[in-house]
């Protein structure tokens, strides 16, 4: 018995509970490709506008002499949001730092279990990385930026967003979730 008014599932109930959590983890596994897609290409721009934001400053100090002042603050708020952003890719690929020498030396289903519990603990700073940054951002009302004069809303919340775009990245790659018969890294859908 299930406890689910005291029927038992049947072989068909199974197989159709089977299903569904097949679709959900392709939905998941397509939703999750193209949030990587996104972001792939996001921090392609912001690193672009990074780039010539600083040429625009370093042109405007040795060549023209306008003083825009703008360049270097609105560059390191771009650098920011690059950075963390592109740390969902690096957990979608599984490209961080991690201990491989070791992990690869255990035997498959030890190999399995530590990897899921990695994958875990990393859930949980995400998740409390979330928590932080959506309370810091709250906080960002409240302060102002030097040369621009907005508030520190959205510099800040390139930390909650990232973090979020993290979990999703690292359950989508979960042993845990993906039924893997040996951790690989997931590739490239490009």
């Amino acid at each position: 018995m299930n406890g689910l008014k005291g029927k038992e599932m049947t072989q068909t109930d199974v197989v159709a509970a089977s299903t569904e959590s097949k679709r959900f983890g392709a939905f998941f596994q397509l939703f999750s490709s193209r949030l990587n897609r996104m972001v792939e290409v996001t921090c392609a721009v912001l690193v672009g506008v990074m780039v010539l934001v600083v040429w625009l400053g370093i042109v405007d100090r040795y060549l023209v002499g306008a003083n825009i002042t703008w360049t270097e603050e609105f560059a390191r708020y771009v650098m920011i949001w690059a950075a963390l952003l592109s740390v969902s890719c690096g957990a979608r690929m599984r490209e961080h730092i991690g201990f491989n020498m070791l992990v690869d030396k255990l035997p498959q289903r030890l190999r399995r279990l530590t990897v899921i519990l990695v994958d875990l603990m990393s859930v949980v700073f995400f998740i409390y990385l979330l928590v932080y940054g959506l309370k810091m951002t709250m906080d960002g009302v409240h302060q102002y930026a030097t040369i621009f004069g907005m508030t520190m809303v959205f510099p800040f919340a390139a930390v909650p967003v990232s973090a979020f775009f993290t979990v999703i990245q690292i359950i989508s790659t979960s042993p845990l979730l993906m039924n893997f018969q040996e951790y690989l890294p997931v590739e490239n859908n490009k």
